[in-house]
């Protein structure tokens, strides 16, 4: 992992507040900068306070801010170099572990015996129309079944009747990740999120800077019907590329915005909340690591773990609907409720973005 540190901008809808309070329980180093901090940290920056956030369309977006804004920092904070290659590293340890990968299959369906899940059907599918071919496919016999299935997760819910006891609905969402020539003196830089106008980015290889969007309100959002997820266009747009990296260039002025998109489409598993489910279902033997919204690469390990005891704890009869499953961290005494994650919860306050 690239340890280049974290700057969060102030704004409204991320209280400073919660993050310290947090930070400080858990132990983690940070730093409160003024504008004049920010601005000496962050050479190029634009400290204007815009907020709230705006069309880069609009007359508005172009207004000269007439406050400035501070920021938050931790040193600890840090990136995925490289995420296919961290994929890869998981596999490997996994098979290590005794895990067996299918590749190239589809999955068709969804077994059960009196009630519980008895394993998954697959089939061998055609690379070109994303359909299975003309077969009855296999059935892999499992004793549980984990749905990780991201924007696909519910097709998979629904081949397995799950999900008639969600209070949290789950929505595949079209996103774009577009990368520029980072400006003279800001490389490599820590991570940066400025919802104050809308994104967050962070320095790469070869001088360049990735800038993503943080689903600002006046924008309008690519939701995906989850029947349609193959057919989503993975081609990067140019009303997605403006209203990012206008927003970038708003805040480092020296930034050089090429005249052509480039960059990567993605799709996030996103829930009402934007905070990830991890949970059993109500069908038995069925289990729940969906709804990751964009922010949960890193915290896979965490999740795993999560998930092993939770699992662990149900089908030894627990009830976890009723009586939350609580799970000890391993690298300090702090207790993590489950319920937080539960498919039937009451909405979590978080940002609404994938900040979470």
């Amino acid at each position: 992992m690239e340890d280049r540190g974290f700057v969060m901008l102030d704004a409204p809808i991320l209280s400073n507040e919660k993050t310290m309070k947090l930070y400080e329980q858990i132990g983690i180093p940070y730093e409160i900068w003024d504008s004049n901090t920010l601005k000496k940290r962050m050479p190029g920056i634009n400290a204007g306070k815009y907020w709230p956030n705006k069309p880069v369309k609009s007359d508005e977006f172009w207004d000269e801010a007439s406050e400035e804004l501070g920021a938050i920092f931790s040193k600890h904070g840090g990136y995925i170099s490289d995420p296919l290659l961290a994929a890869q590293n998981f596999a490997a340890a996994a098979k290590r572990e005794g895990v067996n990968f299918h590749f190239r299959k589809l999955v068709i369906g969804i077994e059960k015996n009196n009630g519980r899940v008895s394993g998954v059907r697959v089939a061998n599918y055609d690379a070109q129309s994303k359909k299975p071919l003309k077969e009855q496919g296999e059935v892999i016999a499992a004793d549980l079944v984990v749905n990780v299935a991201g924007p696909w997760s519910t097709q998979i819910n629904q081949m397995a009747g799950a999900g008639s006891d969600f209070t949290m609905e789950l929505k595949p969402l079209r996103v774009e990740v577009h990368q520029i020539s980072t400006p003279k003196d800001i490389l490599p830089g820590p991570i940066m999120g400025d919802l104050d106008l809308g994104t967050y980015l962070r320095s790469g290889p070869g001088g360049i800077t990735l800038v993503g969007g943080t689903e600002p309100e006046c924008d309008e959002l690519e939701w995906v019907e989850p029947d349609l997820v193959d057919e989503v266009n993975m081609t990067r747009t140019m009303e997605l590329f403006e209203s990012q990296t206008y927003r970038f260039a708003k805040r480092f002025p020296a930034a050089q915005i090429p005249s052509n998109p480039l960059g990567v489409v993605g799709i996030y598993d996103v829930s009402s909340d934007w905070t990830p489910i991890y949970d059993k279902s109500d069908v038995p033997g069925f289990y729940l690591a969906i709804g990751t919204s964009g922010n949960q690469f890193k915290n896979a390990p965490g999740a795993g773990l999560i998930m092993a005891h939770l699992i662990n704890q149900v089908e030894m009869g627990h009830d976890h609907d009723n009586h939350p499953i609580i799970y000890q961290c391993v690298k300090n005494n702090l207790e993590i409720n489950l319920a937080t994650f539960s498919r039937k919860r009451a909405s979590n306050t978080t940002s609404g973005t994938v900040m979470g």
